[in-house]
């Protein structure tokens, strides 16, 4: 989205030094947001966004496969619009190009870890353990799982240790470290993007939430506890798939599919009603797919997840937090994750709205300044 507050926001504000970058690129956009540190809070220096569809010859809002060297032409062109003034910065990594999983080791194991783990992962990772970048975490022991509890058979399950993986294909770390230099940018740090989401979209509640972010090719979710992942799911639908359908079945262009999308969304009543049964339809197979994910999560540990951010930039469909309230038949919200840094009060109204977009990038941001404490 073109930036029209930047110059306001550059007036606002000083940048000499002590700034940082945090860089979203998306199949089909990428997102960045500069902050500062002033007085213990993260200040908003500039942000923006610019569609990649154009680099590939096709419409704003396609998903594209776009080379290293027209994912950094059009970072070059961001970071120009933008204002960006510094090169200090994080990157996210898609789940796409990464692997997400939990494995449980025998208890005995735990001393052996270190060994252990890599040997273990070989299991789950379908390349040579060379080629991946792996990090693990033990998670702690869930009591009210119930798995703690007997099985159907009177026997008492066995008990273990949980261990969260996650690992990134080598390929997609030289992807981006080669858009890094062809940018001029400094990056301390790649994170998978689910971290960057949840850093920015969730409170610090102890109660289960869950985070669906809905992107151009894919919606992804995933249930947090008390800070700790606890389960993740990728949905291989996404806000295109609903241009794509209403463009398919009215017979229009791609293009004005998803302005007539953006301007009736779902809401009950439109005047366009063929065309929010047809978006009705690709929302019903992303919100079943979650809700399964949903139910499986909270019969395995026997509880339920008490609130649902909505997050990505397919959740700023009109009606759609009414239409997923009434589906998961629990509290919905749209993410604002600007709430988290200071801004003008003008631009209040304007980042509410855009917020959803920008939770990776914030989050990126946010670690970033982190780095600096």
């Amino acid at each position: 989205m073109d930036n029209p507050f930047k110059k306001a926001i550059n007036s606002f504000f000083s940048k000499k030094g002590g700034s940082v970058l945090g860089i979203d690129i998306g199949t089909s956009s990428i997102k960045l947001v500069q902050l500062k540190r002033k007085g213990g809070k993260a200040i908003l220096e500039t942000y923006g966004e610019i569609s990649l569809g154009s680099y590939a010859g096709f419409e704003i809002g396609r998903s594209t496969n776009l080379s290293t060297d027209k994912v950094s032409e059009a970072l070059r062109d961001l970071i120009g619009e933008a204002n960006v003034t510094t090169n200090d910065c994080g990157l996210a990594i898609p789940v796409s190009s990464s692997l997400i999983t939990f494995i449980k080791l025998p208890q005995t194991a735990e001393k052996q870890l270190q060994t252990v783990i890599p040997m273990e992962a070989r299991k789950y990772i379908p390349v040579p353990i060379s080629e991946v970048n792996l990090n693990w975490w033990v998670v702690p022991e869930e009591k009210d799982a119930l798995s703690d509890f007997q099985s159907g058979d009177g026997e008492k399950q066995e008990q273990g240790i949980n261990v969260f993986l996650a690992v990134i294909h080598n390929d997609a770390i030289d992807r981006n470290t080669k858009v890094v230099k062809a940018t001029a940018l400094e990056s301390s740090f790649f994170e998978i993007e689910l971290f960057s989401s949840i850093r920015s979209s969730l409170d610090q509640s102890l109660q289960p939430q869950m985070v669906l972010d809905m992107g151009a090719s894919s919606t992804k979710l995933y249930i947090v506890e008390r800070g700790i992942l606890r389960n993740s799911h990728i949905i291989n639908k996404g806000s295109q798939d609903i241009s794509m359908a209403v463009s398919k079945s009215m017979g229009i262009s791609f293009e004005e599919a998803e302005r007539l999308k953006k301007a009736y969304g779902i809401v009950n009543g439109s005047k366009e009603k063929d065309l929010t049964e047809i978006t009705s339809l690709t929302l019903e197979y992303i919100f079943s797919e979650s809700s399964r994910v949903l139910l499986n999560y909270q019969k395995k540990y026997n509880k339920n997840v008490a609130r649902i951010v909505l997050a990505g930039g397919g959740v700023n469909l009109k009606g759609l937090k009414e239409y997923a309230q009434k589906i998961f038949q629990t509290e919905c919200i749209v993410a604002n994750p600007f709430e988290k840094v200071e801004f003008p009060a003008f631009l209040e109204d304007i980042l509410k709205m855009a917020g959803p977009e920008f939770s990776v990038a914030i989050g990126i941001a946010l670690r970033k300044l982190q780095e600096m404490e």
